[in-house]
């Protein structure tokens, strides 16, 4: 394997457990009861989860 492809792979993979580590650390501050839609910042980490996964084939997109 190429160590280009490997840093590349890991770099990505490093962006996306950092994404899920800011959405737990922002759920974990506002554990009371929400009511209402929710905020801005976690539908767009849901989207962008959504993409990836379309991207790699593992479910289809929705669009």
């Amino acid at each position: 394997m190429d160590v280009t492809k490997m840093l590349d792979e890991l770099r990505q993979e490093r962006e996306q457990l950092e994404e899920a580590i800011i959405t737990l650390e922002r759920l974990a501050q506002g554990r009371g009861k929400r009511r209402g839609r929710p905020p801005a910042w976690l539908a767009e980490a849901r989207k962008r989860e959504a993409k990836e996964k379309a991207k790699l084939g593992l479910v289809k997109a929705a669009n």
